[in-house]
């Protein structure tokens, strides 16, 4: 269920406050190439307090003035997102996703996808070219490793939250959690997936 149809009792300047607050979306540093990078932290998306709607006026008025009319980049920190409190659905993407401007969709060069996982490397698999059209998608680069981005960005000019370089180490002694195998919570175990693809796509689609 996206944010839009769910019930929502924050008013729309609130929203907005909570946007600014959470500091989800930020234009902050540029990558190697010299271009602005939109960072976006996944894990602060409050997807079940605030709408659709509210989302792209903010973007459109706080958000895409800043980037101009230059190429730029998008840093998308994926670190500890949860579909029940970060993910908007898949209907809501879609529309959000429309509703950027022909210009900002021309100007963006690439996304840098940080910590992905396996499901949402299996979601973006299977959804991926239905909800984005071929240009974006073809631009979208996986990066398992901070030290990685680290080849795209310009690192003293990135603003990574704590928890990101917390997990970032741990990948480092517990690599199994890259690919779905091993949870992120030391007291659970999770067992590989039989059908990963399938049980996924079923879940994102619920």
């Amino acid at each position: 269920m996206s944010s839009s149809s769910s019930s929502c009792t924050l008013s729309e300047s609130d929203q907005e406050h909570v946007f600014e607050k959470l500091e989800v979306f930020k234009v902050k540093g540029r990558d190697k190439r010299g271009r602005k990078v939109l960072l976006i932290i996944g894990k602060h998306f409050p997807a079940r307090m605030v709408s659709n709607e509210v989302l792209k006026k903010y973007l459109e008025e706080k958000i895409y003035p800043k980037l101009g009319s230059k190429p730029f980049s998008v840093v998308y920190v994926h670190t500890d997102v949860q579909r029940s409190e970060n993910f908007p659905g898949i209907s809501a993407l879609r529309s959000i996703y429309d509703a950027i401007p022909i210009n900002v969709k021309d100007n963006l060069e690439a996304v840098y996808f940080l910590h992905p996982g396996l499901q949402a490397r299996l979601f973006l698999a299977t959804f991926g070219r239905l909800l984005f059209n071929g240009g974006l998608y073809s631009k979208l680069i996986y990066v398992s490793r901070l030290e990685f981005l680290w080849d795209h960005v310009r690192r003293m000019e990135m603003e990574i939250p704590e928890f990101v370089h917390d997990h970032d180490e741990e990948l480092e002694y517990r690599p199994m959690m890259d690919y779905g195998l091993e949870s992120d919570h030391p007291r659970f175990y999770t067992a590989p997936l039989v059908d990963p693809i399938q049980m996924y796509s079923m879940r994102c689609i619920a």
